[in-house]
C-alpha cells in the first residue's frame, strides 16, 4: 500500500494491498478498504465504514461522518460496494441506529458536493450529480440518474432508470423508468436511459403504455394498476413497475399538467432533457 507520511491512520483500519491514501487524508478507527481503492488528499474518513475494491474518494470526501438527525448519535455505519466514486467534497453520512448502514451500490457515481444521508441506500450504477440532496432514509433503485441541484424529501423512493432534472423537488416516490421535473412531476419515459439500458422496443412500448394507462388514461391509481396488469405479455418491466407502486407509502409522483400546445413538443420518451 502508498501511504502519504502527512496522513493520519488509525491502526485499527483494515487497509488492503495496493490501496492508495493520499496528502492529509484523516481515517479514524476500524474502517475497512478494499484492494485498488484511491483516497484523494484531505479525505476524511470514520468507522462503521467498509469501502470496496477499486473505488475512488476524492478530495475532501466525507465518508461515515455523525448523521444530522435530531436525535442521539447511534453507532450506525456506510457500506460502498466496489467501484464506487465519490467526487470532490461529497458527503455519506452513517445510519442513524446502531447495526443499520448506509448504503451505496456497486459501480455508483456520487458527483461534487452532493449529499447522501443517514440510512439512505442507493443501488448499483446509480449517478448523482453535483450539489444534489438525498435527504434520511432515501432510497435509489439501480441505474437511476438524478440530475444536479436535486432535492429529495426524507423517505422517498426513486425507482428503477427514472431520471429526475435538474433542480427539481422531489417529495413523493418516482415510479421506475419515468422522467421527473419540477416540482415532483411526472412528464414521459426516460426514454434516452431505456434504450441506453439495452432495453427492447417492445419493452419500452409497453412501458409507454402503462405511462399511458397511469397519466393520461383518466383513471385512478387503483384502475391503472389493474388495466396494467391486465396487459397482454407482461414483462418483467411492468411487474417491478407494479411492485413498485403499489408498496408506495409517500404516494407516486403525479402528472404534469400539459397545456396542448406543449404537449406536441414534447417527445413521449423524455428527448427533450437530454
Amino acid at each position: 500500500m502508498n501511504i502519504h507520511p502527512t496522513a493520519v491512520v488509525d491502526p485499527e483500519a483494515q487497509i488492503a494491498p495496493e490501496v492508495e491514501i493520499g496528502p492529509y487524508v484523516v481515517i479514524e478507527g476500524p474502517v475497512k478498504i478494499a484492494s485498488g481503492t484511491k483516497i484523494w488528499p484531505h479525505a476524511y474518513l470514520t468507522a462503521p465504514l467498509e469501502i470496496g475494491e477499486e473505488c475512488q474518494i476524492h478530495v475532501g470526501a466525507v465518508l461515515g461522518h455523525l448523521h444530522q438527525a435530531l436525535r442521539e448519535p447511534q453507532a450506525g455505519g456506510v457500506r460502498i460496494g466496489d467501484r464506487v466514486i465519490v467526487r470532490e467534497y461529497a458527503s455519506i453520512h452513517r445510519a442513524s441506529r446502531a447495526g443499520a448502514w448506509t448504503t451505496i451500490g456497486s459501480d455508483t457515481l456520487l458527483m461534487g458536493f452532493s449529499h447522501v444521508a443517514h440510512d439512505c441506500a442507493l443501488g448499483d450504477r446509480v449517478i448523482v450529480a453535483n450539489g444534489t440532496l438525498l435527504a434520511g432514509h432515501v432510497t435509489v433503485e439501480d441505474r437511476a440518474t438524478l440530475s444536479g441541484h436535486v432535492a429529495v424529501h426524507q423517505f422517498v423512493r426513486i425507482g428503477m432508470l427514472a431520471m429526475i432534472g435538474g433542480l427539481a423537488r422531489v417529495n413523493k416516490d418516482v415510479p421506475p423508468y419515468f422522467l421527473v421535473k419540477g416540482d415532483s412531476e411526472v412528464w414521459s419515459i426516460n426514454g434516452v436511459g431505456l434504450r441506453r439500458a439495452g432495453l427492447s422496443e417492445e419493452s419500452r412500448a409497453k412501458i409507454r403504455e402503462a405511462y399511458r394507462l397511469l397519466y393520461r388514461a383518466g383513471l385512478n391509481t387503483t384502475q391503472a394498476l389493474k388495466a396494467i396488469q391486465a396487459m397482454k405479455e407482461t414483462t418483467p418491466e411492468l411487474k417491478h413497475l407494479v411492485q413498485f407502486i403499489q408498496q408506495s407509502q409517500r404516494g407516486i409522483c403525479r402528472h404534469h399538467l400539459r397545456v396542448p400546445e406543449e404537449a406536441n413538443l414534447l417527445d413521449m420518451e423524455g428527448e427533450d432533457v437530454v
